[in-house]
């Protein structure tokens, strides 16, 4: 077949068999163009082709991803940066690579954890970073003060027992972030403030309007963990950001609208920097952010006996917040900081005892999560007007599911109760699916229902031989052995890749992705 390649200005034809690879098409577009790419420690050129609005990979078949004859592909040089530094990301297993020249080795540690938290959507105050020696860097110090160099991988880590906790926040699963919440009521409440700083971070509507109805609001700033209450003066800068703000920063709206809707006083919320989300939105240059919080910020509130623009009636209130928080301190002149702690209390004192983030999973028995679990169900205190995204959501919800499995009087109770569970499950699946939807609707990410447990009767097909299931089972079991992932795994990784074709329509993207899919089965054959 025939395609045209596109490149600076010119335009060439060139035959091709139809299962070529894209690899192969670069290496003929060099010898074409005579392109000549460079490549030293920093920076790094390599050529790419783009069609229909994706980056084509070099092993993919020029027809598995829809180009046929007559198809025009362009091809770019692109110029890349090479990471100075790795971190390793002990929650979620990525490494994160920070970008930048060698003089990013003499900025302060304090400055990279801020890198680290914007790309990895966690709070400053929930992670620490260390060296592959093991060697925890503090905030005040400076990256060449422990001999780092270019290509060093370090080590995120989180507090022990938080890794299912945060995992369950990053992805918006609001039953897991339930059951993994500590005994301790304190430690609960940073919790809780830390999953609405991730939910707005990630756009997870369900999760943040749980955490709204629980009390947690959005102007109140993460800051620490209760360890180290004692020590807030000198803790991260970063600390004292509050959801709204990080939700201004990742452009996330629907967060920003759920926020506002809640509490209209978060407007005039200031971050450390004395930032109101307005203010962030503009310099992060999200146009929808900024024309959403303009228009909010200057319509009127009506009071008994005058209208005020919103912009001064939250002056207004932040001149008496001031005020209340001068008098409370006049009344406590012994204390210059509040301290919230008790005696009894753990603290914890850098360089004298463990630091407790070692990335560590909770170990837990049975009975140890049921109790978590009855903990974590208990409601905080809320306010009376109250915005619930789960409402809305239940709202589109069938009020009643179709039974898939009949339940006759005559059974055993034992059976009939069995049945009633598995029935419970599915509807909280359902549930767990519509807010998964809901959630990633601003990422636009392919998300599959819920795996099928085994407790849901599967279909016969008449005529079909006893030993079918067992064919079938054996099957994907060998598909997930050559492939290294299982079917379900397959199909959200080639849903993914044919979205990223935003050219194409949703059927022509559905389409590559079945060609993908059928290619890796093929190749496993």
């Amino acid at each position: 077949m025939r395609v045209l390649i596109c490149f600076e200005g010119s335009c060439e034809s060139f035959d091709v068999p139809p299962d070529r690879t894209v690899g192969a098409m670069k290496q003929m577009v060099k010898k074409h163009f005579l392109v000549h790419l460079s490549s030293d420690k920093q920076v790094r050129q390599h050529l790419e082709l783009s069609f229909g609005g994706a980056a084509l990979q070099d092993t993919w078949a020029l027809c598995d991803v829809g180009i046929r004859s007559g198809s025009a592909i362009r091809c770019l040089i692109k110029t890349e940066g090479r990471p100075v530094i790795h971190v390793f990301n002990a929650v979620t297993g990525e490494i994160l690579p920070i970008m930048g020249s060698e003089a990013l080795l003499h900025m302060s540690v304090a400055r990279l954890k801020t890198v680290v938290s914007v790309q990895s959507g966690l709070p400053v105050s929930t992670f620490r970073l260390s060296t592959p020696a093991g060697v925890q860097l503090y905030d005040c110090n400076r990256l060449q003060d422990y001999s780092i160099q270019v290509g060093t991988i370090l080590r995120l880590d989180t507090w022990d027992g938080w890794v299912e906790f945060l995992q369950a926040c990053l992805v918006g699963h609001r039953l897991t972030v339930q059951s993994h919440l500590s005994e301790r009521r304190t430690v609960m409440r940073f919790q809780l403030q830390v999953a609405l700083y991730i939910a707005a971070s990630s756009g997870h509507l369900d999760l943040a309007g749980w955490l709204l109805e629980r009390g947690i609001n959005a102007d109140e700033p993460v800051g620490v963990h209760p360890y180290r209450q004692w020590c807030q003066q000198t803790a991260h800068r970063d600390s004292g950001k509050c959801p709204i703000h990080i939700a201004a920063e990742s452009s996330q709206l629907l967060i920003l609208k759920l926020f506002i809707t809640k509490n209209p006083l978060t407007l005039a919320c200031r971050d450390p920097e004395g930032r109101d989300p307005l203010k962030v939105a503009v310099q992060r240059g999200h146009r929808d952010c900024v024309r959403y919080l303009a228009s909010k910020l200057y319509s009127v509130v009506s009071l008994p006996n005058m209208s005020l623009p919103l912009c001064i009636y939250l002056q207004i209130k932040r001149w008496v917040s001031l005020g209340q928080k001068r008098a409370a301190s006049n009344r406590c002149q012994l204390t210059s900081v509040v301290f919230k702690g008790r005696v009894g209390d753990k603290l914890l004192v850098d360089g004298f005892n463990q630091p407790k983030m070692f990335s560590q999973s909770r170990k837990s028995g049975p009975k140890r999560s049921k109790r978590i679990k009855a903990k974590a169900l208990q409601p905080l205190p809320t306010n009376s007007n109250l915005f619930s995204v789960s409402h809305l959501i239940s709202k589109r919800t069938p009020s009643q599911l179709p039974s898939l499995q009949s339940v006759n009087p005559g059974e055993p109770k034992e059976t009939q109760k069995k049945s009633q569970q598995d029935l419970k499950r599915r509807k909280d699946g359902l549930s767990v699916e519509i807010s998964e939807e809901d959630s990633s609707s601003c990422g636009g990410k392919f998300i599959l229902p819920p795996i099928t447990r085994e407790s849901i009767p599967r279909p016969v097909f008449v005529g079909g031989s006893p030993k079918s299931s067992h064919t079938l089972t054996a099957s994907l079991q060998s598909f997930s052995h050559h492939t290294g992932r299982t079917p379900r795994e397959n199909a959200i990784y080639c849903l993914t890749t044919a979205s990223t074709f935003t050219e194409k329509p949703w059927l022509k993207q559905l389409k590559i992705a079945r060609t993908l899919i059928r290619k890796h089965v093929h190749t496993m054959a």
